[in-house]
C-alpha cells in the first residue's frame, strides 16, 4: 500500500470514528434525558430490531453468499453480537439511570486504556512500562470522576452505582474491540444484520422479565422518536462506522477517538439538559487523556 493510500485510510477512519462518537453522544444526552421515562433493557432490545430488519433488506443480495462464511466463524459473531450489542447497549441505559450524560461521556474516556489492557490480556501483545503507568493515571482520573473530587469516599466506598456500571461496560467494549480481529471476511450489511439479531435475541428475554415487572413504555411521540433514533444513530450508523474504523487502524489507535464523545456530550448536555462540566470532571478528564496519551506510546 502507498503512502497515499495509508493516509487516505486513516482519514477515512478518523472520519467514521468521529461519526460514530457524534452518534453515541447523542445518546447518552438522550438516554438520560429519558431516563425513569422507558425501560432501559427494553429500549435496548428494540435499539437492534430495525437495525436488524433494514440490515437484513440491505442484506438480500450479499447473505446467500456469506452465508458459509457465517456459519464457519458463528462463534464469533455470536461473541461480537452479546458483547459489543446486547451487553453493552443494555447497561449502557441502565447506567444511564443513575448517573449523569456528562459522566458517562467523561468516563467512556477510559475506554482506549481499557482496550490496550484487553488486546495486551486476550492476545499476548506485551505492554510495556510507560503503557502500564498511563494506565494508573486514566485509573486515578476515573476515581477522581466517582468520587466527585472527595477522596474521603474511598474510604466509604459510597460511588455512584451507575458510574460503576458504566465502568464495568467500559470493560466489555474493550473486549468487543479486541475481538472485532476475529470479524469475518463478509458484506458489512450480513454482517450488521447477524449482529443486530445476536443482540436483539440476547437482550429479548431480560426485557420481557423487565415487563412483567411493570416497567412499561409511555406510548408519547418522544418514546417514539427516541426508538426512531437509537436504532438508526447509535445503532446502525455508529457501529457501521466504528467497525470500519477499527479496521482501517486497528482497536488500540481507534480507541483514542472515544474522548471525542465526552466533548460532543458536554455540548450536547448543556444545551439539552442543562448538565454543566464540573470542576473534578475537567481534572478526571485531564488525566484520563494524560494517561492515554502515555499508554498509547510505544516507547
Amino acid at each position: 500500500m502507498s503512502t497515499s493510500d495509508v493516509r487516505s485510510s486513516s482519514v477515512q477512519a478518523y472520519a467514521l470514528l468521529a461519526l460514530a462518537g457524534l452518534c453515541w453522544s447523542g445518546n447518552h444526552v438522550l438516554g438520560r434525558a429519558i431516563a425513569g421515562q422507558v425501560p432501559p433493557v427494553g429500549i435496548s432490545a428494540l435499539r437492534w430490531v430495525l437495525p436488524c430488519i433494514i440490515a437484513g433488506l440491505l442484506a438480500r443480495n450479499h447473505l446467500g453468499r456469506d452465508w458459509p462464511v457465517i456459519k464457519t466463524h458463528w462463534k464469533a459473531i455470536l461473541v461480537l453480537g452479546l458483547t459489543g450489542g446486547a451487553l453493552f447497549s443494555a447497561l449502557q441505559y441502565v447506567g444511564l439511570q443513575y448517573t449523569s450524560a456528562v459522566n458517562v461521556s467523561v468516563l467512556n474516556s477510559l475506554g482506549p486504556v481499557f482496550i490496550v489492557a484487553a488486546v495486551a490480556i486476550m492476545f499476548g501483545e506485551t505492554m510495556r512500562p510507560i503503557q502500564y503507568a498511563g494506565i494508573a493515571v486514566s485509573l486515578a482520573g476515573v476515581l477522581f470522576i466517582v468520587t466527585r473530587g472527595e477522596p474521603a469516599m474511598l474510604a466509604t466506598m459510597s460511588f455512584n452505582y451507575g458510574d460503576l456500571i458504566i465502568l464495568f461496560n467500559m470493560g466489555v467494549w474493550a473486549v468487543y474491540s479486541a475481538c472485532l480481529r476475529f470479524r469475518p471476511s463478509i458484506h458489512w450489511t450480513s454482517f450488521m444484520f447477524v449482529f443486530a439479531l445476536i443482540a436483539a435475541l440476547g437482550t429479548l428475554p431480560f426485557a420481557m422479565h423487565e415487563y412483567q415487572q411493570g416497567i412499561r413504555f409511555a406510548p408519547t411521540l418522544t418514546t417514539l422518536l427516541t426508538i426512531v433514533y437509537v436504532s438508526i444513530f447509535p445503532s446502525l450508523v455508529a457501529y457501521m462506522s466504528w467497525n470500519r474504523g477499527v479496521e482501517l487502524i486497528g482497536p488500540n489507535r481507534a480507541g483514542a477517538l472515544l474522548h471525542l464523545v465526552a466533548l460532543y456530550s458536554a455540548v450536547l448536555a448543556g444545551f439539552f439538559l442543562g448538565e454543566r462540566l464540573a470542576a473534578f470532571h475537567v481534572i478526571g478528564f485531564a488525566l484520563i487523556l494524560a494517561g492515554v496519551t502515555l499508554a498509547a506510546r510505544k516507547t
